[in-house]
């Protein structure tokens, strides 16, 4: 572990100065401000960002040490994405990839490299068994979280799910495959039609055959699992044709303010699940006003700020943020190891308490993780479109977990099989 500390400082000595170095923590990030879903990526990235600049400005860090947040841009590209992990993973305590498909390049790199890798609420969702997966993180909810819940919530609706139509228009993209096991098995046992529409990545903005089908195909519910430009292509197309939004569903990165407000009261009625809600109102808001926003160090603006995605990129960082912080009080240590923010990722206990200490009360749903449980698993809120903004139109859904614990595990195995030899933590088990 010195040795490390020893080599991290001096390669950091070179890129920062060595006078800074002992009081930092490297947190890299893999942004897309460019590309064809820069419209979702830059809210988020604001949001992040701006949680750690309140950080450092108010508190002097993480226990008094400075976090140096540095983005490195991918565009959503795999291959560039990869290229950022390699270029940033000298120094860094965590990697965050940003898409599925780099997170399925980088997972077996960060074996080896032994660096968390952390994947709030997307990534492989195999990755919640922590003893397969012991480097990967994708707190506090997965997609078959996510799948889980919506497939509740519409069987709790108009006399449940059997013998109705649920299509699924998902990006033809490894996030959006992602759910499609956990869906067919569900439409097996429970007995409704499951109906795959992909979009190409050159069809997100002209998706006129896929809404061709829906209107052949009349299903009871469209379930989106869009990202970028997809979401605005497809909520435009749903208005035109004319489709009943209050029967349109997305998942948490399908349920983007700045989507929705270009159809306005008509897209009133559309949903989403989210694992995260925005609050104005909240203290940590107020703090990022007085110490990020009023200081000019903020990309964002107010309306941003007020949206669901601003919102869930400062409850990504708060995340990571509570990592860091528990790891330096188990190790007694300011500058962590990414070993040690390992230890503080499995050993999240986001309460009610400690939400309402951070200022960030209704933000996110309390959630705790372990060394078998990378997930946490925290449930969520359907959100709903009143025509300017999204407010909660949903008690606190959880899902069913043991109802995929199974698919977890044989996907977990074959994956590990697949990408044989692979390491696991024989430490851990499923109770712990």
């Amino acid at each position: 572990m010195k040795h490390w500390k020893t080599l991290a400082a001096a390669a950091v000595a070179a890129s920062f100065g060595a006078s800074a170095l002992a009081e930092s923590i490297y947190v890299p990030n893999l942004s897309y401000r460019t590309g064809p879903f820069a419209a979702t990526g830059i809210p988020l990235m604001n949001g992040q960002k701006d949680y750690f600049e309140m950080l450092n400005a108010r508190d002097g860090g993480i226990g008094g040490v400075k976090i140096e947040f540095e983005e490195c841009e991918t565009g959503y590209s795999t291959e560039k994405g990869v290229e950022c992990y390699e270029k940033t993973k000298g120094n860094a305590v965590v990697t965050q990839p940003w898409s599925t498909g780099i997170t399925l390049q980088v997972l077996p790199k960060t074996n080896v490299d032994e660096i968390p890798l952390l994947a709030n609420g997307y990534g492989f969702s195999p990755m919640a068994d922590g003893k397969t997966f012991q480097w990967a993180f994708n707190a506090p909810a997965g997609y078959w979280d996510a799948a889980s819940m919506l497939v509740s919530h519409l069987d709790g609706l108009d006399g449940g799910l059997s013998g109705k139509k649920v299509a699924f228009l998902h990006l033809d993209h490894p996030y959006g495959k992602e759910p499609v096991p956990l869906f067919e098995k569900k439409a097996a046992e429970m007995g409704f039609e499951f109906l795959p529409i992909p979009v190409g990545l050159k069809e997100m903005q002209n998706q006129s055959a896929q809404w061709l089908q829906i209107r052949r195909e009349r299903p009871d519910y469209v379930l989106m699992w869009g990202w970028g430009a997809m979401n605005a292509g497809a909520i435009t197309e749903a208005v035109k044709t004319k489709f009943d939004m209050s029967k349109f569903y997305g998942v948490w990165w399908s349920g983007h303010d700045a989507d929705l407000a270009l159809v306005g009261d008509a897209g009133a009625g559309y949903k989403s699940i989210s694992w995260s809600f925005p609050n104005a109102d909240a203290g940590v808001m107020a703090d990022i006003k007085t110490h990020v926003v009023d200081t000019g160090k903020s990309l964002s603006n107010p309306e941003e700020m007020a949206g669901v995605f601003y919102g869930r990129g400062v409850v990504m960082s708060m995340i990571l943020a509570e990592a860091i912080a528990g790891a330096q009080a188990e190790f007694g240590t300011g500058v962590v190891t990414p070993s040690q923010v390992r230890w503080g990722l499995e050993n999240l206990n986001i309460t009610e308490a400690r939400l309402a200490e951070l200022g960030m009360e209704g933000m996110v749903p309390p959630f705790s993780t372990s060394c078998a449980n990378h997930t946490g698993h925290s449930g969520g809120w359907i959100l709903e479109w009143d025509g300017g903004k999204f407010v909660k139109a949903s008690d606190h859904i959880m899902p069913d977990t043991s109802d995929y614990a199974e698919l977890i595990a044989d996907k977990a195995a074959e994956y590990a099989e697949a990408n044989a030899p692979w390491p696991v933590n024989e430490a851990c088990n499923a109770t712990n």
